[in-house]
């Protein structure tokens, strides 16, 4: 099967799955989520589908047990949908990427005021010592008799 029609299923895969979640799945454990994305495997027999849980009370863990629970009913209406004669099984994964982002911003941000922090202190002790004197300006270079 040619790449370009495995993403084209994988995209529409993802867009259904969003929509029956958010509508028809009547799972407590699910909550609000994301499909951040579908990976289908070459041969279509299978699908992970990768999801980040918002403001759910429930653990990820939780939640894929309740979608794992639900993949029966999602499979079925997937394939009614989309029209596929053989419909990828789904295999739930919870998507932490979004976690490790917010981890790593994070660090930077400590990092780049951790080096403003370091260069506003460095300045201040430039301003400070004796042998950083500037040279003299123009003006007083013109003024003073005894250089030229």
């Amino acid at each position: 099967m040619s790449q370009a029609r495995t993403q084209r299923i994988e995209s529409e895969i993802q867009r259904v799955l969003a929509a029956l979640i958010a509508r028809e799945l009547k799972d407590p454990r699910v909550g609000n989520i994301t499909i951040t994305a579908v990976s289908c495997a070459p041969d279509m027999g299978s699908a992970r589908v990768f999801f980040t849980p918002f403001a759910s009370p429930h653990s990820p863990q939780e939640v894929r047990v309740g979608l794992t629970h639900a993949a029966g009913f999602l499979r079925g209406e997937l394939g009614r949908r989309l029209g596929l004669r053989h419909t990828p099984r789904l295999e739930f994964v919870f998507d932490d990427s979004v976690d490790s982002a917010a981890r790593l911003t994070s660090l930077i941000d400590r990092a780049v005021a951790g080096d403003r922090t370091g260069s506003a202190a460095r300045d201040d002790e430039e301003s400070v010592s004796p042998g950083s004197a500037s040279p003299p300006a123009a003006s007083e270079r013109d003024a003073d008799p005894e250089r030229h």
